[in-house]
């Protein structure tokens, strides 16, 4: 195991804060002198279908702990997103029924396992104890906390305060703080991962196992990781987001349709990139951005689907972007041969059946502009009541971004 120093050294890389101060490196010097590997908890509710880079973030971290020896506790909050945590809105989440959440679980473990060695990992559903819960034992851990704290937390005094009657608190959203801390005092943990947002949550955890008579753990937090958009927190709910599980291509070129600013951001929380070459490769007077962020793009692809498939996806951005060529894999969409009339079908028509345009008012506009154009030759069509001859193969493209070739089916 490394030493202390060294292990805090590589901790303390994309932290944003720990708490106390000194709690690590004196939880790290009682692990080295006991023999005894820590247990580092993280949670995560299985609120969506998608695990995304930002719920990487600390997941990495996850890996870091167990890489240098020390045990993940992973917490698959079952119970806790059938409640849904406050943290960072100012709105209450909508509910999930217990279907919903367990058909999450299972996509999330599959996902989180291309991060977490599963294998080496605890992993634990919270509904192991709350399933147990009785009314008493909710009203004992209600009693832990005051209302006064509570509305300390930045979500609920906004709500409070500023805008009591357009967002109420609901009472549930108040025991999410409390569900959560109570998990580390079932699994006993000593150190807690989470987004700055979560520190709150965190907190809790520490008063609920003084209560309890344990050694509180320590809370490390991590930034939060800005989205696509590069100002707001990387989500699923507003589309800004790149997920573990999309394809090689995919994920390359979303990364390269991020703004240059955070591009720090995500090399630091993202890859392993050796800081001094995160400086160089940010500083735009030693490296043109857009050869960053190709180098960002093959990091994070490489990290999911390996080095090979990083280059080829990077080798197919360029074809697309910079040389005028189409990506190797292109998606095919089939289209009914009976919905091409004596072989050919409408413009507009054919734009909405590749789900290119919502509509066909949505589709002239795109033709008017000048977006689209069809076959080898890249003919473009300019003319809304233009109709296309159909042909098993034929290739549509509608900007630089939508491509893809027409596979004729029999029958509708």
């Amino acid at each position: 195991m490394k030493s202390v120093s060294e292990q805090i050294d590589l901790i303390r890389r994309g932290t944003e804060q720990i708490e106390p101060a000194d709690g690590l490196q004196k939880k790290l010097e009682k692990s080295l002198k006991t023999g005894k590997p820590l247990r580092v908890k993280y949670g995560i509710d299985p609120t969506g279908t998608d695990v995304h880079l930002g719920h990487t973030v600390p997941l990495r971290k996850l890996r870091q702990f167990q890489d240098l020896g020390h045990l993940a506790v992973l917490i698959i909050g079952d119970y806790t997103a059938l409640v849904g945590d406050p943290s960072g809105r100012n709105e209450m989440r909508p509910p999930l029924t217990r279907e919903q959440v367990e058909s999450n679980a299972k996509g999330y473990l599959r996902q989180i396992g291309q991060i977490v060695d599963i294998d080496r990992a605890e992993i634990r559903r919270n509904g192991e104890w709350f399933g147990r819960f009785t009314f008493l034992d909710t009203l004992r851990l209600a009693g832990r906390v005051t209302i006064q704290r509570l509305l300390e937390r930045d979500e609920f005094s906004e709500r409070f305060h500023k805008r009591p009657e357009s967002i109420p608190i609901y009472l549930h959203e108040c025991l999410y703080p409390l569900m959560q801390g109570h998990d580390s005092v079932e699994i006993q943990a000593d150190v807690e991962l989470g987004g700055s947002e979560q520190l709150f949550n965190l907190m809790m955890g520490r008063r609920l196992q003084e209560a309890a008579g344990q050694e509180p753990q320590v809370c490390l937090t991590m930034p939060i990781l800005r989205g696509l958009d590069g100002k707001k927190k990387m989500g699923k709910s507003i589309g800004n987001y790149i997920g573990v599980g999309m394809p090689a291509d995919v994920q390359f070129a979303k990364t390269m349709s991020l703004p240059d600013e955070p591009m720090k951001e995500w090399f630091t929380l993202l890859t392993n990139q050796p800081a001094a070459e995160i400086e160089a490769l940010t500083d735009p007077t030693r490296t043109h951005p857009m050869e960053a962020k190709k180098t960002l793009g093959r990091e994070i692809v490489a990290y999911y689907h390996g080095v090979n498939a990083a280059a080829q996806a990077a080798k197919d951005w360029v074809k697309q972007h910079s040389q005028g060529h189409d990506p190797a894999n292109m998606p095919e969409v089939q289209i009914a041969a009976a919905d091409a009339a004596d072989g050919s079908i409408g413009l507009l028509d054919l734009l909405v059946k590749l789900k290119f345009c919502a509509s066909k008012n949505e589709a002239r506009n795109r033709v008017s502009e000048g977006a689209v154009n069809v076959g080898p030759e890249r003919t473009k069509v300019t003319d809304p009541k233009a109709t296309i001859n159909l042909k098993d193969g034929l290739v549509v493209r509608l900007g630089a971004k939508k491509i893809v070739r027409v596979s004729l089916a029999s029958g509708r």
